[in-house]
C-alpha cells in the first residue's frame, strides 16, 4: 500500500498534530519517552515562540548598542546547524553582527577563529542542549580564558549567553560564571527538532534576521502540516521518501545551488539521526555539484531552489523518468522557515511507517564514549597496515586487507571503491579544518567519483557527523564503506584546566568512531596525513581520483 494511503488508514496527520505517542511506540516506556519529544509539533504558534522572540530580539538590540560586532557559537549538531543555515540562507536579508559557527575542534579552525575576533566586541554563545557536550564545553574553556585574560574576570561573563535546556549543567554553570544570559530551550524538543527554539532563534536574531517573519512562515507551515492528506506538504514529502526507500531508492539526494546548500547540512541530521537505526535508513546525501552525474538506480532526487533558477528547474525535469523528483522551490530565503516545519512533520511520518522512533540516537553515545576512552589512553587502535610518502593506512573492520601489495594511496582507495557492492554508498569522513580553500580538491574531486562509480558519495567533516549521520554509519544498513581521514598537524591548542589538548581532542574522536564503525563490522579505510597542509589535502584528491579511475588534470 503506498505511504500516503496508510498514512491516511493510520489517522497520522490527526494524531502527530495532538501529540500522540502511540504513532511512534507500542510499549508504555517507549511512549512515555516519545511523549516528552513532540514539543516542536506546534511550536511556532505557541506562546513559547513569542516569549522567545521578543526576548531574542531584545538581546539582539543590546548587543548591536554595545558594539558587538561578532559572535561565536560553539554548539554541535542540533544545537548549531539551524543557525548556520539561517545565517548563511538568510546572509543578504541580514544586516547585524558577524555569526562564526564553530560546531569543531580542529585547532586550525579554533586558531583562526581566536584571531579573527576581539572578546571585546564578541559574544559567545555557549549551545548544548544536554550543557554537557565535550566540544562545546572544551570550546568555551579555551574562549573564555582568552576573555578573562584580556577583559578581565569581572568583565569576560557578560561575553557570554548560555542556551541550554533547564536544570542542566551548564544551566546552573552559567550563573556561577556570571553570563550575560541564561536563555533556556524547551526540554520536549529534542535537539534535530530544535531550530525554532534558542537553538537557532537566538543566533539569528544576533546575526540581524527578521524573527517574526520566520516565526510568521513557520507559523503558516504548521497549519498547512495539519491539513488533509493530498493537500499536506509533509505527507507529500514524507510519502516520497518512503516509498522511495521501499522501492529501493534509499539515497535521498540533495541537489541545491550553493547560495541553499547550507540547508542540506540541517536536512541530512534530522534524516540520517531520525531514520537510520536498527538495521534500517535514509542516507542523506547533500550533492557537491549543482548538476550531478551518473547517478545511480538508489538515488530519490529532492531538488530545492528558488522560484527564477529556471536552469535547475531544467535539471529537475530531465531527471524525471529516470529518477523520482521531489522539487522545493522557495519564493524568498525567508521560505526556509517553511521548511523547518515541513521537513520536521515528514521525516517523523516515515518514522512512523518504519517502526523506528524517529526521536532517539541510541548509536551515537557509542562514538562518545569510545572517546572517553581513547582519551583515557585505554583504548585499541589498530596499527597502520602501510605508509606511503608520510600517509598511514589503515584496513580495518570488514574491509579486508589487500591479496596484493599495495603501491600508492591510490590502490589503497580502489580497493576501497572496490568493496562497493550494488546499493552501497561511501563516506569520506575527514578530520581537517572546515576551511573552503583548503577543502576545494576533495569538493571537487568527490562528485567526479561519484559520477565514475555510479555510488553515492558523502563528504562529511568530523567531528560534526558524530552528531549527525554518525548514528546511521553505525545504526543504519551494513551498506556503507568509510574512509576516515585524520591528521598529524603540528597546530594545537591548550585546554585550560584539562589534561588533554585540543589537538587530542580532534584525533580521539576520530578514533573513537574508528573504534565504533570496527565494533559494528563497517568497513574502514583509514588514511592518516602527516599534517593539514593544503598539499596534503591534494594529494589526497589526486589519489581518490586516480583510485576510482577518473582520468584529470593535475589538481592545483
Amino acid at each position: 500500500m503506498p505511504a500516503r494511503d496508510r498514512l491516511t488508514d493510520a489517522d497520522a496527520i490527526a494524531r502527530l498534530r495532538a501529540k500522540d505517542a502511540t504513532l511512534f511506540a507500542e510499549d508504555a516506556a517507549g511512549r512515555d519517552e516519545i511523549a516528552q519529544r513532540l514539543g516542536w509539533v506546534d511550536l511556532a504558534s505557541s506562546p513559547v515562540a513569542v516569549g522567545l522572540a521578543a526576548s531574542a530580539k531584545s538581546l539582539a538590540k543590546e548587543a548591536r548598542s554595545q558594539g558587538i560586532t561578532d559572535v561565536v557559537l560553539l554548539g554541535m549538531g542540533g544545537s548549531s546547524l539551524a543557525a548556520l543555515v539561517m545565517d548563511e540562507v538568510l546572509a543578504a536579508e541580514s544586516c547585524g553582527a558577524r555569526l562564526h559557527v564553530l560546531d569543531t575542534v580542529s585547532p586550525v579552525t579554533i586558531a583562526r577563529a581566536l584571531e579573527e575576533t576581539n572578546p571585546a566586541t564578541t559574544l559567545h554563545l555557549v549551545s548544548s542542549k544536554s550543557g554537557t557536550t565535550i566540544e562545546t564545553t572544551t570550546l568555551y574553556a579555551i574562549f573564555r580564558e582568552r576573555a578573562d585574560r584580556v577583559l578581565g574576570a569581572g568583565v569576560a561573563g557578560s561575553r557570554f549567553i548560555a542556551i541550554t535546556d533547564p536544570d542542566t549543567p551548564l544551566a546552573h554553570f552559567a550563573a556561577e560564571a556570571n553570563f550575560r544570559a541564561l536563555v533556556l530551550a524547551p526540554a520536549n524538543v529534542g535537539g534535530r527538532f530544535s531550530a525554532l527554539t534558542a537553538f537557532g532563534i537566538l543566533p539569528a536574531a544576533l546575526a540581524g534576521a527578521d524573527i517574526d517573519l520566520i516565526f510568521e512562515r513557520a507559523a503558516a507551515a504548521e497549519t498547512a502540516c495539519s491539513a488533509p492528506a493530498d493537500e499536506n506538504p509533509a505527507v507529500e514529502l514524507a510519502a516520497f521518501i518512503e516509498d522511495s526507500r521501499e522501492a529501493g531508492a534509499d539515497k535521498l539526494t540533495l541537489v541545491a545551488p550553493k547560495e541553499l546548500r547550507a540547508l542540506g547540512l540541517w536536512i541530512e541530521q534530522l534524516v540520517a539521526e531520525s531514520l537510520g537505526k536498527v538495521g534500517q535508513g535514509v542516507v542523506p546525501v547533500v550533492e557537491l555539484a549543482e548538476e550531478p552525474a551518473g547517478l545511480g538506480p538508489d538515488r530519490a532526487i529532492v531538488v530545492v531552489r528558488m522560484s527564477g533558477d529556471a536552469r535547475l528547474a531544467e535539471w529537475a525535469a530531465a531527471q524525471r523518468g529516470r529518477f523520482g523528483v521531489f522539487e522545493i522551490v522557495l519564493d524568498d530565503a525567508y521560505d526556509i522557515a517553511e521548511e523547518f516545519v515541513v521537513w520536521e512533520h515528514a521525516v517523523a511520518l516515515v518514522g512512523s511507517l518504519m517502526g523506528v522512533n524517529p526521536f532517539d540516537q541510541p548509536n551515537v553515545a557509542e562514538a562518545k564514549d569510545a572517546t572517553l576512552v581513547v582519551l583515557e589512553s585505554a583504548a585499541e587502535v589498530p596499527s597502520a597496515t602501510v605508509a606511503f610518502d608520510g600517509i598511514h593506512v589503515t584496513f580495518a573492520g570488514a574491509l579486508p586487507e589487500p591479496t596484493h601489495q599495495e603501491r600508492s594511496i591510490a590502490t589503497a582507495l580502489g580497493h576501497a571503491i572496490a568493496s562497493l557492492g550494488a546499493g552501497d554508498y561511501i563516506a569520506l569522513l575527514a578530520y581537517l579544518p572546515n576551511d573552503d580553500q583548503l577543502l576545494e580538491p576533495l569538493t571537487s574531486a568527490v562528485p567526479a567519483v561519484a559520477s565514475a562509480t555510479g555510488a553515492a558519495f558523502c563528504f562529511e567533516l568530523g567531528p560534526r557527523y558524530l552528531h549527525s549521520t554518525g548514528q546511521l554509519h553505525k545504526g543504519g544498513p551494513d551498506n556503507g564503506v568509510f574512509v576516515l581521514v585524520t591528521n598529524r598537524d603540528a597546530v594545537d591548542l591548550e585546554v585550560p584546566g584539562h589534561a588533554w589538548s585540543l589537538k587530542t581532542l580532534h584525533r580521539a574522536q576520530a578514533l573513537g568512531d574508528l573504534a565504533a564503525l570496527i565494533g559494528h563490522d563497517r568497513r574502514v579505510l583509514w588514511l592518516d596525513l602527516p599534517d593539514a597542509s593544503e598539499a596534503s589535502v591534494r594529494r589526497l584528491a589526486e589519489a581518490l581520483l586516480d583510485g576510482a579511475g577518473v582520468v584529470h588534470e593535475p589538481l592545483s
